[in-house]
């Protein structure tokens, strides 16, 4: 079990290159800005284009097959079961509705084919199971929502270093150094959690891999001496990546890093493209589409 490998969620892809490793972290950011910020307050179909346009951008960017395949399939999976529970769950509105004209006088044809109810049945003949057009809409956009936000923040840190997304929040965040705030110790903090997250992996995976050699019978122990074993396996990742911390605040300690002041951090230097400038520029066109097909009605 290779915890790095089956559960590559937010690691770097160093290789291999894609176009859109080459495009400036900045640019990046902004364009997962935009896919946070645009379903909010959006229609059903602009929440599920948001999702086809996530998956056409993973295509066309030529990621690997065996890493999109185990990063999405499991997120596509979760928003499936999603979508469907809380289009079968009762929407809420248990109002029965009552026609304002007599039936005598129903001679008359309807206005529209409009249907509340878009499905109704029952479960082993007990349960009914209904679907409006409130709880599928509903679903639609947890299930979306879930979607977008795990995936399109899951793609920037695939195809964006962690240097390079520390280097660009470091440009972003310049104009509030007059406020006097401490952006250097951030994005330094934010640069050592970026870093710490494989450290982590691999003390959980030691601690699984030392437990399955030992061949426990845990029908034996019971639920109580379980418990027991598993608390003490905590305490003992705990203790470990405390102790990680601590090497790597005594090595930064050594190498004289005491304030931006006395060691200068030094980022990447970063400059637009023509691809840089062009992906900016598509901006537009999307807050456009958004603006006009993808409010709610």
């Amino acid at each position: 079990m290779d915890l790095l490998r089956s559960l590559p969620i937010g690691l770097y892809l160093e290789k291999p290159i894609t176009w859109l490793h080459q495009l400036d972290p900045r640019v990046k950011l902004i364009w997962l800005m935009t896919f946070l910020a645009a379903p909010l307050l959006a229609n059903p179909w602009w929440r599920l284009g948001i999702v086809g346009i996530l998956i056409l951008l993973t295509l066309l960017t030529a990621i690997p097959l065996r890493v999109w395949r185990q990063q999405m399939g499991w997120l596509f999976f979760l928003a499936v079961v999603v979508l469907i529970l809380t289009s079968f769950t009762p929407d809420g509105l248990a109002v029965n509705s009552q026609p304002r004209i007599p039936d005598s006088d129903l001679s008359l044809p309807p206005a529209s084919d409009y249907q509340y109810v878009l499905f109704q049945g029952k479960l082993l003949n007990r349960s009914p199971l209904v679907v409006t057009r409130r709880s599928l809409e509903l679903g639609v956009r947890v299930s979306t929502l879930i979607f977008t936000l795990i995936y399109s923040t899951n793609l920037y840190l695939l195809t964006t270093a962690p240097e390079e997304i520390t280097s660009g929040l470091d440009r972003l965040m310049t104009p509030l150094r007059r406020f006097k705030l401490p952006v250097t110790e951030i994005v330094l903090t934010l640069t050592l959690s970026l870093r710490f997250i494989p450290l982590v992996l691999e003390e959980v995976q030691n601690l699984i891999r030392s437990i399955r050699t030992r061949a426990i019978n845990w029908q034996k122990l019971g639920i109580k001496r379980s418990l027991q074993i598993w608390l003490m396996v905590v305490e003992k990742l705990l203790e470990n990546l405390l102790l990680r911390a601590e090497q790597i605040a005594t090595a930064m300690d050594v190498r004289g890093f005491t304030s931006p002041n006395e060691h200068q951090v030094q980022w990447n230097q970063l400059r637009f493209r023509q691809r840089d400038w062009f992906a900016l520029g598509a901006l537009i066109p999307f807050w456009c589409a958004r603006a006009i097909w993808g409010g709610m009605s």
